[in-house]
């Protein structure tokens, strides 16, 4: 066995930084009883290191490389270019070339073989890097086969290579090649085979590309496939296509592109047999690697044969269940306006808040709904308290129970108990509506939220150690009670009941649509709403001070506030944003999360907006934007109950419409107020936390006091009590995330790993229409801002905010734009209630928002009828 070549069964699970995902992959395949792979080696690595050892113009231009970002394309280009050239000249050493011919005469030197790249950080659980490097079909005799192994060398250095190892955090002088010499089949027919659907995710339904001969035809997009999907031993899809081409190999070496007779053109590739025959050897290579895999397969002479199989990386990962039955998942981040995923004391804390059966996957949370759906009563109050929050997952979980064939009717027919026997945690039918309730009652929440919120913070400051960890945990039955407090609840339920009856009746009495949209302007006791108008009273305060708005446009970390001082205006600067903070600095995007950045410990993140509302706004916006809204309230409501009064009961139905106005215009700004409470707690608790993570780091027991966010709760309290960690749970739990990063979470996704859609059926609407959820009334024009970080605001006044979701902390950029898209939401989320308090019109809920529309697009918003159109 020579170093510098291994056969395919040499090879083994150990030899990745040898041979390379695939060559790693093709030799764990060759032992899998009953798999035909066709027979082959790897030149290893090794070979390829000798090739450029002590070349100092390639080591020379490799540091080059590392030195340049994505953004560099010229320079990228250039350099990788001059790198391919210098390996492609360099001579293969002869100890590799005698490795080389010894397994050619092995095999057989007259045969066609295929020469594939194989590269270290290639078909990895996290890193797929599909079709970066390059491959050469039915390459004959052994001078060509040693050219096309340089070849393969390389392509290492094609500029989509170095750019995607850029992206993915992969240092170029870590990832070596080594290059697969298999013997080519020459197919009647070839393809993928997917162990899971890549479409619906569904692990149990496995779909299969064919076409005839080799399957470059495919890959490179020269033919539309034949389609079958497989589940349980029955072919549930079949679609043939008209298949014009297809390429085969030559006698003297080579490929050649040929035009099929019209008869093969719209023949069936596999025979039912086959489709069947080939389903079983999936199931049997994803069994042998334990994960959904993605099978390159050819067909010749009635045999299979494999030539590589790699995981499928795009999959969402499912909610783990400790049985077997079915279950479905509904996204938590959907409905709480936070698709991000969440590091582990992040969902630590969320899970100790909830009561609701939730499970984690892909970083991200899901509440299982399946009990309640199992009964047709519970089924349908569920689903439409989750169609409040977004109309998507109503249609999916609707399409779902439809479907009729995942999940299974429970026997009493009325109610389904939860997890733990209960239905607790899930949304309820919602109160009977309520109109006599005393506005005084909201003043007295409140302040009783804030007097328990200032003795946590006295009491916690005298903790530390385990008796922080037990602290934490007897103050947490305290965020419950605040959070889920009946009277609170009954409050919110009243104003959205309000609402929609407001909204009904108008429409039914009165032919007008979204009433309470303009009825909701400017109420009293919105805490999100007043955190934008505050933020514009900043801006009041500095903008009398030319230096000192110079100097905040240059200011480039967060110690700027120490410095201000020095300035004229400096200290009137310092005291206003340190007030803001003071009352909203717990606020951040995602703050659900526990573990992200609040704006008083990054308080620069404020400086854009800030600087934004001195350009955009004249002094005193805060307060004639405040009172517009109520002015336009007021002549709406005035406007209503006269109409109202020309109607037959016409007394009686303004009667009833003013006590609903009122409930509206009394309650509907508390909506928001649990959700800071909640996330005032969560900062308390933070601080206190990193303060022990603070003498975790003079143990030297973690690196940063950050770590800390990677350990679950129980695990951070360990850690404090024993000043122990094994530090590789840090590191892969930060690759982990990631990873996470890169995925987008599902609405619903079931325990097969199938992800249910939902849509929007609508019908009588323009041909382009983009198509949401009408949140909040009126039409407007504008520049579309695409932004999916506060960060990168940049708005000007009358622009159209489009991104992904907004929390509270999105809401001080509400004051500078004339309308809102967003991907994620409903009727009573975040963006939808301030976006009516603040007379935007909003449509949410809008699939692919941010990549349907460009940024810089002029666009027309329909917040009456949810639609937008690009103009």
């Amino acid at each position: 066995m020579s170093s510098f070549v291994l056969g395919f069964q040499e090879v083994d699970n150990t030899q990745l930084l040898l041979v390379g995902g695939k060559g790693l992959h093709l030799g764990e395949l060759s032992k899998i009883a009953g798999i035909n792979v066709p027979e082959g080696f790897c030149v290893t690595t090794a070979g390829y290191q000798k090739t450029i050892a002590q070349n100092e113009t390639y080591s020379a231009l490799l540091n080059q490389l590392t030195l340049l970002k994505v953004e560099d394309r010229d320079q990228i280009s250039e350099i990788s270019r001059k790198i391919r050239q210098l390996i492609m000249e360099a001579e293969i050493p002869s100890d590799v070339v005698k490795a080389v011919t010894h397994y050619l005469s092995q095999l057989g030197d007259e045969l066609g073989y295929a020469v594939r790249s194989s590269a270290t950080a290639e078909d990895l659980p996290h890193a797929s890097f599909a079709g970066q490097q390059d491959t050469y079909l039915n390459i004959i005799g052994k001078k060509a086969i040693l050219q096309h192994i340089s070849k393969c060398w390389a392509s290492l250095f094609t500029e989509r290579a170095v750019i995607y190892r850029m992206r993915n955090g992969f240092d170029h002088s870590q990832v070596y090649l080594s290059v697969i010499v298999q013997r080519m089949i020459s197919p009647q027919a070839s393809g993928i085979l997917f162990t899971a659907d890549p479409i619906s995710n569904n692990r149990k339904l496995l779909s299969i590309d064919a076409s005839f001969g080799l399957g470059e035809a495919l890959v490179s997009g020269l033919v539309s496939p034949d389609c079958y999907k497989v589940q349980e031993e029955e072919i549930a899809v079949k679609i043939i296509s008209t298949k014009q081409l297809a390429i085969y190999g030559l006698p003297e070496g080579g490929t050649e592109t040929r035009q099929l007779d019209p008869d093969q053109q719209k023949a069936q590739t596999l025979t039912e047999h086959q489709i069947l025959q080939l389903a079983r050897i999936g199931r049997q290579i994803e069994a042998y690697f334990g994960c959904p895999q993605d099978i390159e397969w050819c067909l010749d002479h009635d045999t299979f044969y494999i030539v590589q199989s790699r995981p499928i990386t795009t999959l969402f990962p499912i909610p783990e269940a400790n049985d077997q039955d079915n279950h479905v998942y509904v996204s938590v981040g959907h409905q709480q306006m936070m698709t991000d995923p969440m590091k582990p004391l992040g969902l630590s804390f969320y899970l100790l808040t909830t009561p609701a059966p939730m499970r984690i996957a892909g970083g991200r949370l899901f509440v299982d709904v399946t009990p309640h759906l199992a009964s047709p009563v519970s089924g349908k109050v569920v689903i439409d308290a989750l169609g409040k929050s977004d109309p998507l997952i109503k249609d999916a979980l609707m399409t779902l129970v439809k479907r009729g064939d995942f999940i299974k009717s429970s026997t009493d027919g009325e109610k389904a108990p939860g997890p733990s026997g209960s239905n607790k945690g899930m949304p309820s039918a919602g109160s009977q509506l309520q109109t006599e309730i005393d506005p005084a009652i909201v003043r007295d929440l409140i302040k009783s939220s804030e007097a328990s919120i200032e003795e946590l913070q006295q009491n916690i400051q005298t903790k530390s150690g385990s008796d922080l960890f037990d602290f934490i945990l007897e103050d947490i039955p305290q965020l419950k009670k605040n959070l889920f407090n009946p009277q609170s609840l009954d409050i919110i339920m009243a104003a959205m009941d309000a609402s929609s009856w407001v909204n009904d009746k108008m429409n039914e009495w009165l032919g007008e649509k979204n009433a309470a949209d303009t009825l909701s302007q400017s109420v009293q006791n919105n805490i999100t709403s007043e955190m934008g108008l505050a933020l514009l009273g900043v801006a009041d305060v500095i903008r009398p001070y030319p230096e000192v708005i110079d100097y905040l446009q240059h200011i480039t970390d967060d110690n700027f506030l120490d410095e201000l001082a020095k300035l004229d205006g400096g200290q009137e600067t310092q005291d206003a944003i340190y007030a803001y903070l003071a009352k909203f600095g717990m606020r951040c995007s995602g703050e659900i999360d526990l573990t992200k950045t609040r704006w008083s410990e990054k308080p620069a993140t404020l400086i854009p907006m800030i600087l934004s509302n001195i350009k955009n706004f004249e002094p005193n916006a805060s307060s004639r934007k405040f009172v517009q809204g109520q002015q336009e309230a007021m002549a709406k409501e005035q406007k209503l109950l006269e109409r109202l009064k020309q109607l037959p009961d016409g007394e009686q139905k303004a009667n009833e419409t003013k006590r609903m106005i009122d409930l509206i215009r009394n309650f509907s700004g508390y909506r928001e107020y649990p959700k800071y409470g909640m996330v005032n707690r969560y900062f308390v608790y933070k601080q206190a936390l990193l303060k022990e993570a603070g003498q975790l780091v003079q143990a030297g027991v973690i690196h940063g006091k950050e770590d800390i966010f990677h350990l679950t709760f129980e695990e951070l309290r360990e850690v404090v009590r024993t000043n122990k960690l094994d530090y590789q749970i840090i590191s892969k739990r930060k690759d982990e995330y990631k990873l996470y990063e890169k995925l987008t979470p599902p609405r619903v996704i079931t325990s097969d790993g199938e992800i249910i859609s939902g849509e929007y059926k609508r019908e009588n609407l323009p041909d382009e229409a983009i198509v949401g959820l009408a949140v909040s009334s009126g039409v407007i024009e504008g520049r579309a801002r695409v932004i999916l970080t506060m960060e990168d605001a940049d708005l000007e006044d009358g622009d159209i905010l489009v991104t992904a979701f907004t929390d509270p902390s999105w809401t001080p950029l509400f004051v500078s734009i004339k309308g809102l898209v967003t991907e994620v939401g409903g009727l009573m989320t975040h963006g939808a209630v301030i976006a009516r308090e603040y007379g935007l019109p909003a449509v949410v809920g809008v699939d692919k928002a941010t990549k349907l529309i460009k940024d810089g697009q002029v666009i027309r918003v329909h917040g009456t009828e949810g639609y937008i159109e690009i103009l």
